[in-house]
């Protein structure tokens, strides 16, 4: 894994898979000596991953079209 110019890092998909974060997961650092561990800001107790994303992006379209004008979109015409 490399440090980009900007100071970022990709986790490994192993790492991300058995630690659990998700994308726009709020992490909270902590340095101990000369290492660095991330952890995880807690959720909501109760709160899956998959409300966590869903809580995530409510609200966050800005398309005004009702489900079932964007369901027509995706048949067939």
């Amino acid at each position: 894994m490399r440090i980009t110019s900007k100071g970022q890092a990709t986790l490994p998909v192993e790492v991300r898979e058995k630690a659990g974060p998700l994308p726009h997961t709020e992490v909270s650092p902590v340095l101990d000596g000369t290492a660095a561990c991330i952890f995880p800001v807690e959720r909501p107790k109760g709160e899956t991953r998959e409300q966590a994303m869903l809580r995530h992006w409510a609200g966050r379209g800005a398309v005004s079209l009702s489900t079932d004008e964007i369901l027509a979109l995706t048949r067939d015409a």
